[in-house]
């Protein structure tokens, strides 16, 4: 498994939060997955990341920049740029 510096910030019930972490499965990259039902200060992350709004997920990548609600082509294409895959 690909070690990464990606920090995903989702909940068991998203959809797209599914669909992400099946990605990441895939293709083999190992990332920290953060609950924001659980974890009161993640969710308050999420709204800063978003300007308010408490989409997810938000992946935020260890260059400093984050995608939310990625499409799977758009994280291939973070990932790839990174060179994480």
């Amino acid at each position: 498994m690909a070690q990464a510096d990606i920090t995903m910030y989702g909940a068991d019930w998203c959809g797209d939060c599914r669909r992400s972490k099946r990605l990441f499965e895939e293709l083999d990259v190992q990332v920290n997955h953060i609950d924001v039902e659980v974890d009161e200060s993640a969710a308050a992350k999420v709204q800063e990341i978003n300007g308010g709004a408490k989409s997810i997920p938000v992946i935020v990548f260890s260059d400093g920049t984050h995608l939310t609600e990625p499409s799977d082509n758009d994280l291939k294409a973070k990932l790839t740029s990174l060179g994480i895959i």
